[in-house]
């Protein structure tokens, strides 16, 4: 797997679940890159460099800028179509 994408959702276990838990069990299994789309804070971190146990790399970008995303993915992510898909 070269990836995996995840959008928050508008409920109480967000933070934990989308933001703690799922990125520690992506990088435990070695995934390589974890995009997360955060609707709350209008958002997309990219999350790389996986030691097993967390991401070493982290990067954080508002919608509306461009998000590069590191090997094996390589590619620069559009995020300005994002703000329509927030509330």
């Amino acid at each position: 797997m070269l990836m995996v994408v995840e959008v928050t959702s508008y409920d109480t276990a967000t933070d934990q679940r989308d933001r703690v838990e799922k990125p520690r069990a992506y990088a435990e299994t070695g995934i390589p890159v974890y995009l997360l789309i955060d609707r709350d804070t209008r958002e997309v971190t990219v999350c790389s460099e996986p030691d097993g146990v967390r991401y070493e790399n982290a990067h954080t970008v508002p919608f509306g800028k461009q998000v590069a995303l590191p090997g094996p993915v390589e590619i620069t992510l559009e995020t300005e179509a994002l703000k329509e898909w927030v509330r």
